[in-house]
């Protein structure tokens, strides 16, 4: 199963969890309020309904997904903008804090790298923008690049993208998921 594959999968399952007229919390309707582990769980869910899948998408606290014998994946999630429309604050610190230990996708990418398991490796973004975008993720996207191949023990894999419109959040109108593959551990 492709990158590409899973990337396209995982926006079409966010655009399932946008429709469902489930809010997260007391936040307004849409996939865009909802928090990492709780949008991770209705992924697998939603993953494990198509037969591609075959019930194998679990969600974990290590690797937040596995799709047992095919991918370890690590999420993030991007959003400039709150709930209540206002600009987040360090909204950025998700994809840009460059330490080992830390909860961004560069401490991601170096915990799938000592990852021992078969699976392939790679960590997704999904991101929520405004339509047309007030603070687009690009530069976001592009930095982090930019940044790992001076601060990764490794190369990433070119990035692997699809964006959703129309989704029902005022906020998070647009939805991108980005993904990275990680090599394997040198042996």
């Amino acid at each position: 199963m492709s990158l590409e594959r899973i990337v396209s999968d995982v926006a079409d399952a966010c655009v399932k969890i946008d429709g469902s007229g489930v809010p997260f919390k007391t936040f307004r309707m849409g996939v865009g309020p909802y928090g990492e582990p709780q949008l991770v769980k209705l992924l697998a869910y939603h993953l494990n309904a198509l037969p591609s899948y075959a019930g194998r998408a679990r969600s974990k606290r290590t690797p937040d997904l596995l799709i047992v014998g095919l991918w370890a994946i690590e999420f993030k999630i991007a959003r400039p903008f709150g709930d209540n429309g206002l600009e987040a604050e360090n909204w950025s610190v998700n994809l840009l804090h460059p330490y080992p230990g830390n909860v961004s996708v560069f401490g991601d990418c170096l915990k799938l790298s000592e990852w021992d398991g078969p699976e392939r490796r790679a960590a997704i973004v999904i991101g929520f923008e405004h339509d047309p975008a007030r603070i687009s993720l690009d530069p976001l996207f592009l930095a982090f690049e930019a940044l790992s191949t001076q601060l990764l023990p490794f190369e990433i894999s070119k990035r692997s993208e699809t964006t959703r419109r129309r989704l029902s959040h005022p906020v998070h109108q647009v939805l991108r998921v980005a993904a990275w593959e990680v090599p394997r551990p040198a042996a």
